[in-house]
């Protein structure tokens, strides 16, 4: 009894849909132009990837076995065995930071038509197109807006300090630029959105090369401050050694034919300094070596697992599928409102 009920509800609904054919027609007709009008003149945006293997010092593979079994598993302890406080599951969050974003805003950018030559800044605020529609609500939102106070002609960004200019360019940075990282393999995945197809792909080279610099330097900041101290006193052990091997020489040169003991006791002096001077000098030269040595220990690897390139065809917007996506909201819309007296 409740199917034929059934049955007759759903003969009753697509008749009066038949029924209000030319209604429908009408309203998928509006439907479909009003969905033109919003979605055609949104500009189209391209996308670019590339993925990253980044190298783990000895210390991941501490854990042999255990750390492919877990990751299989799904679960990462590699984290847990790295001596890097800043492992690949924070560089998702490293690159929305102010200090990260301010190395990519002086980069080049060119489009792909030569038209526009510019750094990524100066880009994104003179030269980001945008939909015909959403110019009037620009138009009010400035109206009531506070005037921005002016930066001057010697303002120099400071990422700390950001006006409102610079912090919408930052937030149109972060929105264009995403990273993801595989838990079980640390495959680290960079993607870069952008209206024009050349510069989508440049910056997501750059991304990319700012990301390993990042990381690099902070590996390698405290061997990089050893190695300075060394090389200092490499240098100074050199020079002491260089005025000590001229002293000498002088001495031995103006004095040749003297046979005096106190010459020869002064000689035998000079000589002994200049030869502490070049251990010294050798000594510190072997532990610069080291140092040298130690900065290109603690220096990330970074291998590109899929390399950037130029995207042939836009990512985005999805005209045909929104304008599908509309016309059935309103057949659906339309069929609940004409048919509200046989479902309810």
């Amino acid at each position: 009894m409740d199917n034929q009920n059934e049955q007759i509800n759903i003969s009753a609904v697509l008749h009066r849909i038949v029924e209000k054919k030319w209604k429908y027609a009408i309203i998928l007709a509006i439907t479909f132009v009003l969905s033109c009008c919003y979605i055609f003149p949104v500009p189209r945006y391209y996308q670019s990837s590339t993925a990253l293997a980044p190298e783990f010092g000895d210390m991941s593979n501490m854990g042999g076995g255990l750390s492919d079994i877990a990751s299989s598993m799904g679960f990462n302890i590699n984290g847990s065995t790295m001596s890097d406080a800043i492992t690949p599951e924070f560089y998702p969050k490293l690159m929305k930071s102010n200090n990260y974003i301010v190395r990519l805003i002086d980069c080049p950018v060119k489009t792909a038509d030569g038209a526009v030559n510019t750094n990524y800044y100066t880009y994104l605020q003179k030269y980001q197109k945008s939909s015909p529609l959403d110019i009037p609500i620009a138009a009010v939102k400035k109206l009531f807006a506070k005037k921005p106070q002016s930066a001057g002609k010697n303002h120099k960004l400071n990422p700390f300090k950001l006006t409102k200019e610079e912090d919408e360019i930052f937030n149109a940075i972060r929105s264009k630029i995403s990273c993801s990282v595989d838990k079980r393999t640390n495959l680290i995945t960079i993607t870069v959105e952008d209206q024009d197809p050349l510069i989508a792909a440049t910056m997501t080279n750059q991304a990319s090369e700012q990301l390993k610099d990042f990381i690099s330097n902070y590996r390698t900041s405290k061997t990089r401050k050893d190695l300075a101290y060394y090389q200092n006193l490499a240098d100074k052990a050199k020079r002491e050694y260089e005025k000590a091997r001229q002293l000498y020489g002088s001495y031995s040169d103006a004095n040749t034919d003297v046979m005096l003991e106190s010459y020869k006791l002064k000689m035998s002096d000079l000589e002994n300094d200049m030869q502490l001077k070049f251990n010294n000098y050798t000594a510190m030269n072997t532990q610069l070596q080291a140092a040298k040595a130690k900065v290109l220990e603690k220096t990330p690897v970074f291998t590109t697992v899929s390399a950037a390139s130029v995207p042939l065809l836009p990512a985005g917007p999805k005209r045909m599928l929104f304008v599908a996506a509309m016309l059935f909201i309103a057949f659906l819309v339309s069929t609940i409102f004409f048919t509200r007296d046989l479902i309810f």
